[in-house]
């Protein structure tokens, strides 16, 4: 699994250096919208994510591919819905002592913001609304077997080439098995992108996590690079970058960690 993860991820620096955009001007505007988690642009993230010593003997490792369109409407000339989802795939092994491997749907994230077209006076974008977790893991050690739900929120600020902000969510489990954990977390995603009118984008970031119940942090922190292209007719980005857990939790992903993506951009 790691060499086949790896090869994509040279394939995808590649093609990163290899296409230069047709129309920059474009591209640089799709760049910057795509550092804006509630632009009005339709787009279809394929984010893959590899992880390394997992589990009590640091022997387990995680490919989490997670397909997550944003899909903006407009309600009226004030304001847009914007949905956000999350559905991962998931391929691990070794995960704990004996477990084998699994791979199949972990559990979805779907976030909803309504957000004010316009900016406030200050420059600043902002959307708020409801956030949902869905059980859909198709393996008990693919997800928490839990429903849940809670607010979710975002405010960022687009100064010349920069874009920085944070996100943020809470999930509370509702109902599910009763033998499982309950849930309740915090995700805090703070973030700041520097996009070149080349269409080239530096973008530091952290997504962290805070479990309420057993009082721990997984903090993961990334630095990725990515580049909009066009691939025949279609404008896509490529992305990849390392990331480096600075806190974990037991049994959790530790050290350093890498992700690449590929994202279809539908601009109106």
């Amino acid at each position: 699994m790691n060499i086949k993860f790896f090869c994509l991820a040279a394939l995808l620096v590649a093609s990163m250096l290899a296409h230069p955009a047709a129309q920059a001007q474009d591209a640089a505007k799709l760049a910057k919208d795509l550092a804006n988690p509630i632009a009005s642009l339709i787009s279809v993230p394929f984010q893959f994510n590899f992880d390394s010593d997992i589990g009590p003997l640091d022997q387990g490792s995680r490919l989490t591919t997670n397909v997550q369109p944003v899909i903006p409407v407009s309600l009226n000339d004030d304001w847009n819905l914007i949905s956000r989802t999350i559905l991962p795939v998931v391929s691990q092994e070794d995960i704990f002592p004996g477990s084998g491997d699994q791979f199949g749907l972990g559990d979805a994230v779907q976030s909803l913001f309504f957000s004010p077209k316009a900016l406030t006076k200050s420059g600043w974008t902002w959307g708020a609304g409801p956030v949902f977790l869905l059980p859909t893991a198709t393996d008990e050690l693919l997800g928490a077997d839990k429903w849940g739900a809670g607010p979710t929120g975002v405010a960022l600020k687009q100064v010349g080439p920069w874009t920085y902000g944070a996100l943020a969510n809470h999930i509370w489990s509702f109902a599910g098995d009763g033998d499982r954990n309950d849930i309740s977390n915090t995700f805090l995603q703070p973030f700041v992108t520097y996009t070149t009118p080349t269409a080239w984008s530096f973008a530091l970031q952290a997504e962290a996590t805070y479990d309420w119940k057993a009082e721990q942090w997984n903090v993961p922190v990334g630095f990725l690079v990515s580049k909009v292209v066009r691939l025949g007719k279609q404008m896509i980005s490529l992305q990849a970058g390392p990331r480096y857990y600075v806190e974990s939790t037991p049994g959790g992903p530790e050290g350093w960690s890498f992700r690449a993506a590929i994202t279809l951009l539908f601009p109106k």
